[in-house]
């Protein structure tokens, strides 16, 4: 075992290609020391990613997580939320209303493909997953296996980013409530990815601020995509804000390949210290 972890990883309960059982054995072989379930808008996959780990006498720690998508001016912005009480009914009320959202969204996409004669259908998208939260990765993911495109990133550049025909903006909640509802369930909210989403300076720090008056705790300082000075800049956000640092791959399986549990792009080191400060804020228990 490493003294190493990973903070931000996805199943097949949302857009990742593993189930939760099988992100949380990869993580094992890893020798990662802990790692938590963060699936998009839900936490579907926690209760068997938890149950896992004693299943199987695997010697990591499983960590209950999500990661809420929320409104930022023209952009949605991602806070990653760590212990949160998956079973808590506010949280679980809240999460629901994310996925009808997504769901109503999906079907208008999947009216628009299929009025332009490609015919997409819900059942291809969840991969005999019904329950799985469908994203713009999904639709990615088949108009690459139908030869429309041929790698996910043109997929999402013709197609499904704004702007194209067949994007369809949702309809977010706003940062503070996303922030709320994870405290409210026990949660550490994390902004997720801060360099991600391309702000200036500036703006950046400017919405840090007002997330961090919302309660935002922690931000993430290690992360797959970021460069040596990335980190760096993202170590200076944590320290002038105040807030705890994270880190995690974004494992998402297949649909990312280039980007291993643990490892990220084959540098990442997640220390355990990072989960531990997490932890302490509030009084999760890690033993």
């Amino acid at each position: 075992m490493t003294n190493y972890i990973d903070l931000h990883t996805h199943s097949n309960a949302s857009d990742g290609t593993c189930t939760p059982t099988e992100v949380v054995r990869l993580a094992a072989q890893k020798g990662l020391r802990a790692m938590a379930l963060t699936d998009h808008d839900t936490v579907s996959g926690v209760e068997e990613a938890m149950n896992t780990a004693s299943a199987f006498s695997l010697p990591i720690q499983v960590i209950p997580g999500t990661e809420l998508s929320v409104a930022y001016k023209k952009q949605d912005i991602h806070i990653v939320g760590l212990f949160v009480d998956h079973r808590n009914k506010s949280f679980q009320d809240m999460t629901q209303l994310l996925i009808r959202r997504r769901l109503e969204r999906n079907e208008e996409m999947i009216r628009r493909f299929n009025a332009n004669g490609i015919p997409v259908t819900y059942e291809e998208l969840t991969l005999g997953n019904p329950n799985a939260v469908i994203t713009r990765a999904h639709f990615a993911r088949y108009l690459v296996e139908h030869q429309i495109v041929k790698i996910p990133n043109e997929a999402f550049k013709k197609y499904l980013d704004p702007g194209c025909p067949y994007f369809i903006p949702r309809e977010y909640i706003q940062p503070e409530d996303g922030i709320e509802i994870i405290r409210k369930a026990g949660g550490v909210p994390i902004l997720a990815h801060p360099l991600h989403y391309k702000l200036p300076q500036k703006e950046l720090e400017t919405l840090i601020a007002r997330l961090k008056d919302a309660g935002l705790m922690g931000i993430e300082v290690k992360y797959s995509n970021h460069t040596v000075q990335d980190e760096y800049y993202a170590s200076q956000l944590a320290s002038r804000f105040d807030l705890l640092p994270s880190g995690g791959s974004d494992f998402h399986g297949a649909n990312k390949p280039a980007i291993d549990i643990g490892t990220g792009r084959g540098t990442l080191a997640v220390p355990y210290e990072y989960l531990e400060n997490l932890a302490a804020a509030v009084d999760y228990p890690l033993s």
